[in-house]
């Protein structure tokens, strides 16, 4: 008997949104062409043209023990060179960002091999080897679940973005790392905050009725209320109930 994998109760837009994302045989909406080079900016971790710093030698040099598992799974790029491990962490805002914190960790875990997603305090890392990273980053700054001004990289000083939005609809950031300019946003820093040589155009901010269709996140007064899924509430519910109930054995 085939399975068919969920990926996530509801019957709302948001939840549909959610499935798509996480669905690995649905392709994502390619929506601008930061190219290469400046994703290589926005992250920091080198310059651009510049080798790769290695964490090992090539797995191919090391002489590694037989052992069926490196049979079975093949390497990541990133890996098989000996690539040093970095990251890259993306913070949303909750006004109908495209995506969110933990709807990022499942997105990557059902998408990409050899990473370490982790989910914090209104903002998402993932680590993994650096070219496996650099184009994992491709997706995650050049599709829809990324918009100029609802979502930011922030490697460091993130907190004060996700409730409210400036004038100009932009999310505030202590070290304003990007600007709206020209009717585009541009980040003049890098992901840690540190001052780019030249501007990096990530394209325009997606429209409110774009956002409101596209978005990840509940919200009862500028999207959909999570108060109008029932079945996401139900299963909710459910959870909650299981997790209370563990451990304690309860009486039937």
């Amino acid at each position: 008997m085939a399975y068919t994998p969920q990926y996530g109760p509801g019957t709302s837009v948001v939840s549909e949104n959610r499935r798509k994302q996480m669905n690995p045989k649905l392709a994502f909406e390619k929506m601008r062409d930061v190219n290469d080079s400046d994703i290589v900016l926005l992250l920091g971790h080198r310059a651009p043209g510049s080798a790769y710093p290695t964490a090992h030698p090539p797995l191919a040099e090391q002489g590694e023990p037989d052992c069926p598992i490196r049979k079975i799974v093949a390497p990541t790029g990133g890996a098989a060179a000996g690539d040093r491990v970095r990251y890259i962490q993306l913070v949303d805002s909750m006004q109908n960002a495209p995506c969110h914190p933990y709807q990022r960790t499942y997105v990557e875990c059902y998408r990409y091999r050899g990473i370490d997603p982790g989910t914090l305090s209104g903002r998402q890392i993932v680590e993994c080897r650096e070219r496996d990273l650099e184009k994992i980053s491709e997706d995650l700054i050049n599709t829809n679940l990324f918009d100029p001004a609802r979502t930011s990289l922030r490697g460091a000083t993130v907190h004060g973005h996700s409730l409210r939005l400036a004038e100009d609809g932009m999310m505030f950031d202590m070290l304003q790392r990007c600007v709206l300019d020209g009717g585009t946003v541009k980040y003049v820093k890098n992901q840690i905050g540190e001052p780019l040589d030249k501007k990096v155009d990530v394209g325009k901010m997606m429209d409110d009725a774009w956002l409101k269709a596209n978005t990840t996140i509940f919200h009862s007064l500028v999207g959909t209320p999570f108060r109008d899924d029932a079945e996401y509430i139900e299963y909710v519910q459910r959870i909650h109930s299981l997790r209370t109930k563990y451990g304690f054995m309860p009486v039937e």
